[in-house]
């Protein structure tokens, strides 16, 4: 059995309504990548304190109860609910007791109940525990105020967790602390998880200094694959390939790319996709691949690649972003977040959005989907979200974007803001 071409990039536009690669609205630009991108395919098997952070393959069914047994959530005693008077005071024998982890739990017959502690399996016959704060000890008798508990409180079900043949963690899933405990609460050791998804990136550009070299002039360093590689990091479902500045030359950046394609599944660059006569990037793209070019009605990050490469029989997806550095990473947030998690095999839905009231007035042109850098606060008096503009919204001044604590996204269709009207927010903490 064969397995099926991936669509060509035309077939994919075909299928995104109104497509123009020349003013390409930021919904189609995302469906037309969700179209795009392959699913890692590749499973491997890891001991369960490696599996943090992960993408689950496979649905985690359970094979056993959790808990296995009727049990107490509480130190007290264990009672028939029948034996609660309903508006006096209920006296009960103590007939024995029980303790987490112990086999052989006293029973006890009408009229009488069992001291027991926490975790205890539930004696035969008795369904309601009564904390022990809440009684007086005489004795071999137990003095139960009226009303203190009701008929089955306090206890916990055999399955109440999960039962036998649930759902435990669907497939797809980043593992987290407390689905690490749940897998270990079923008993298992190992769990299988999708292989990393291997991402290469790099910047171009001849005016691009690395950290530690000499700053010439006319140059800059090169904060956008710092960037990349912290919003990359903050993913936490892949494998870092960091391949430096390469310069705009031809060799230098077939030789980059033909080595990114080879070694990863996706493909990085900043720089290079705008109109510019000194800029080879394009061109080595799409001699290398099916590679598209738009312009995006979007600001910042207007210019960008997207396609696929291939080298070496292996192809891998190409995100092809602005070199601004606000571009680079708004562009990012927007439409390759999402898609590398689709690409590790993550079931995640779309990033959330805040709402939160603009407190100043805002001046927007529908016909563009725009990201400003914003900080969100909390009013005083109300404790409504508020949000206010950082400033000049230049792509090239990243100190905005390190000032803010989130995006404000004025969409497509929406015009001017006015002071105190809702917008949405994009909260940056809220990015993984």
């Amino acid at each position: 059995m064969t397995t099926p071409l991936p669509p060509s990039l035309q077939e994919i536009a075909s299928c995104v309504s109104g497509y123009d690669p020349n003013a390409l609205p930021v919904a189609q630009a995302q469906e037309f990548i969700a179209r795009l991108v392959p699913r890692v395919q590749a499973v491997e098997k890891l001991a369960l304190r490696s599996a943090l952070g992960r993408v689950l393959a496979h649905d985690i069914t359970s094979a056993i109860n959790v808990p296995s047994h009727d049990n107490s959530a509480m130190d007290g005693y264990a009672l028939r609910g029948a034996d609660l008077a309903a508006e006096a005071p209920t006296v009960l024998r103590v007939a024995g007791s029980g303790f987490a982890g112990q086999a052989d739990i006293a029973s006890a017959r009408p009229g009488e109940c069992v001291r027991i502690m926490t975790g205890a399996v539930m004696p035969a016959g008795l369904d309601t525990v009564v904390p022990q704060e809440f009684v007086k000890v005489d004795g071999d008798r137990v003095h139960i105020p009226a009303g203190v508990v009701r008929n089955g409180d306090n206890r916990r079900l055999a399955g109440e967790d999960l039962a036998v043949g649930d759902i435990a963690l669907a497939a797809g899933r980043v593992l987290r602390p407390a689905d690490i405990g749940m897998l270990a609460s079923l008993g298992q050791a190992e769990v299988l998880v999708r292989r990393r998804l291997r991402v290469a990136f790099f910047s171009t550009g001849d005016e691009l200094r690395s950290i530690g070299e000499p700053l010439d002039a006319g140059c800059v360093y090169d904060s956008n694959r710092y960037t990349l590689w912290a919003m990359l990091q903050r993913l936490g479902v892949v494998e870092l390939i960091d391949m430096g500045v390469v310069r705009d030359d031809p060799d230098a950046l077939r030789a980059a790319f033909a080595s990114a394609a080879l070694d990863a599944d996706a493909v990085i660059t900043s720089g290079g996709v705008s109109v510019g006569e000194a800029d080879h990037t394009k061109a080595v793209m799409a001699e290398l691949g099916d590679v598209l070019f738009w312009r995006i009605a979007m600001r910042p990050g207007r210019p960008m690649a997207i396609g696929r490469i291939a080298s070496g029989g292996h192809q891998a997806v190409l995100f092809g972003l602005p070199g601004n550095p606000v571009a680079v990473m708004v562009t990012f947030y927007a439409l390759v977040r999402d898609a590398l998690l689709a690409m590790s095999g993550v079931n995640a839905p779309p990033m959330p959005l805040l709402r939160a009231a603009s407190s100043e007035a805002v001046r927007k042109k529908p016909g563009r989907t725009e990201y400003q850098r914003g900080i969100v606060t909390r009013a005083a008096g109300s404790g409504e979200w508020q949000v206010r503009i950082t400033g000049s919204q230049g792509s090239g001044i990243l100190r905005s974007m390190s000032e803010a604590n989130g995006l404000v996204v004025l969409h497509h269709a929406q015009g001017n803001v006015a002071a105190g009207e809702l917008v949405d927010v994009m909260p940056f903490d809220a990015l993984i």
